[in-house]
C-alpha cells in the first residue's frame, strides 16, 4: 500500500476522491478568489456519488488577472498512481461569456481516437469536464458577471505520474487523465472485494434466488436492472474485475443461471478467456478482435483497421457503423464458453453486452460446452 504501510484489517478502508473531483474544487475556488479577491480556504463540491465534500484549498494566489488555486488529492486506501498529486487550476478573464476549459503542465493530451475525449484535447473525461463546468458557472451566476473565464488544470508531477498508468498505452501523451465517474474513489482491495462478492451471491441465495446477473460497475447495474426488472434486488451483483471467481462461486452457492451485463471494454477481455479484466491484468487483444469480426463477415480492410484500433470500445464503434452486428453476439458467445469451461459447466451462463449509454449490442446464452476444443479453433 501507499507509503509502505499496511492497512489495520480489522479497520474499514478509507475512501478518496478521484482527480476530476480534485479539479473541480480548485476551479471552483480561483474562480471565486478572481471574482471577488477573497482567499477560500475550502471548496465545496456537489459529487455525482450524491453528498458534498469540502476539499481543502492550498497555494492561493491572485496574481496580474490570473487566480490560482490547488489541493492534494487523497485516494484514501487505494493503491492509485495519482496519490498526493498536486491539482492546481489557474484562472482568467476571456473576452468573451461562458467557460474555456483546458489542461496544462502534467495533464495528458489525447493523440488517437477511441477515447471519450477528441483527438488533440486535454485528457479530462466526460464527467469531470460536466462537473468543473457547472461548478464555475454557478461562481459566476452567483456574482452575476457576464464575462467569461479560462480555466487550466495542471499537474506538476503528472508526466511522470503517468509512466505508472496506461496512457501512453492508450495515446495520452504528457500526463496524466482527469478521471472519474462518482468522485469518489472506492478503495480496491482484492480480498475485502471478493468477500463483498461471496457476501453479496450468499444474500441473492438466502433471497430464494437462482438467477444472478453479475456486473462490473454501477452504470452497467443500472442498465442490468432496467433489461430485467422482475428480478429482485438481491439478484443484482457488482462483481468488480472479478469476472471467473464470481462465476465460480455463484454456482457453488446453488445459481442456476448467471447473467453477465457489461461493455466492450471489460467483455472484450472475456471473450478472448481473461477471467480478471482489471486493466493491469491483461491488455485487450486486438488480433482477436479482428479475427472475431473476419469470422462475422469483415473484410480485411476494417479487420487490418481493428487490429490497429486504441481501444475496444473503438473496435465496436467500428463494428456498428460498419453494420457488422452479428460481431457482438459472436464476442458474446465466446465470453458464455469461456465463463461456462471456467465454471466447470452446470450452469446457464448468458452475456450481455451493452453500450456505454446503456444499449444492447449483442446476446448470447450457453447451457452447455458442446465442444472441448472449441477455443483451439477460434
Amino acid at each position: 500500500m501507499k507509503g509502505g504501510n499496511t492497512p489495520d484489517p480489522d479497520k474499514p478502508m478509507r475512501s478518496g476522491f478521484t482527480t476530476g473531483a480534485c479539479a473541480t474544487a480548485v476551479a471552483k475556488g480561483a474562480t471565486q478568489l478572481l471574482l471577488t479577491g477573497m482567499i477560500p480556504a475550502q471548496a465545496v463540491v456537489s459529487l455525482p456519488a450524491g453528498f458534498d465534500h469540502s476539499f481543502e484549498l492550498i497555494e492561493q494566489e491572485l496574481t496580474d488577472g490570473v487566480a490560482t488555486c490547488a489541493t492534494i488529492k487523497d485516494a484514501g486506501d487505494d493503491p492509485d498512481a495519482t496519490h498526493r498529486a498536486k491539482i492546481i487550476a489557474h484562472v482568467s478573464w476571456r473576452d468573451e461569456p461562458g467557460m474555456e476549459l483546458d489542461g496544462g503542465v502534467g495533464v495528458g493530451r489525447v493523440t488517437k481516437p477511441g477515447l471519450p475525449v477528441p483527438v488533440g484535447e486535454a485528457a479530462i473525461n466526460p464527467v469531470p469536464r460536466r462537473m468543473i463546468t457547472e461548478a464555475v458557472t454557478q461562481v459566476l451566476a452567483e456574482h452575476g458577471t457576464a464575462r467569461g473565464v479560462r480555466v487550466v488544470i495542471s499537474v506538476p508531477d503528472g508526466e511522470e505520474m503517468a509512466k505508472k498508468t496506461l496512457n501512453s498505452r492508450l495515446g495520452i501523451l504528457g500526463g496524466i487523465s482527469i478521471l472519474g465517474t462518482r468522485g469518489v474513489v472506492v478503495p480496491f482491495s482484492t480480498s475485502a472485494y471478493r468477500a463483498s462478492v461471496v457476501q453479496a451471491i450468499s444474500v441473492a441465495q438466502a433471497s430464494g434466488c437462482d438467477h444472478i446477473v453479475l456486473t462490473t460497475g454501477g452504470s452497467s447495474e443500472k442498465y442490468a436492472m432496467k433489461m430485467m426488472p422482475d428480478l429482485p434486488e438481491e439478484a443484482f451483483i457488482q462483481m468488480g474485475d472479478f469476472v471467473g471467481f464470481a462465476i465460480k462461486h455463484g454456482k457453488r452457492l446453488g445459481m442456476k443461471r448467471i447473467t453477465l451485463v457489461g461493455m466492450p471494454g471489460k467483455f472484450a477481455k472475456v471473450a478472448q478467456g481473461v477471467m480478471m479484466v482489471h486493466s493491469k491484468s491483461a491488455p485487450v487483444d486486438f488480433g482477436f478482435l479482428a479475427s472475431v469480426a473476419r469470422e462475422t463477415g469483415a473484410g480485411d480492410e476494417l479487420a487490418q483497421a481493428i487490429e490497429e484500433a486504441n481501444t475496444a470500445t473503438q473496435v465496436a464503434d467500428m463494428m456498428t457503423e460498419a453494420g457488422y452486428l452479428p460481431y457482438f453476439e459472436k464476442l458474446c458467445t465466446y465470453a458464455c464458453r469461456h465463463c461456462l469451461e471456467h465454471a466447470g459447466g452446470g450452469v446457464t451462463v448468458e452475456v450481455v453486452l451493452v453500450t456505454m449509454k446503456g444499449m444492447e449490442l449483442g446476446r448470447a446464452e450457453i447451457s452447455e460446452l458442446e465442444d472441448s476444443n472449441w477455443s483451439k479453433e477460434s
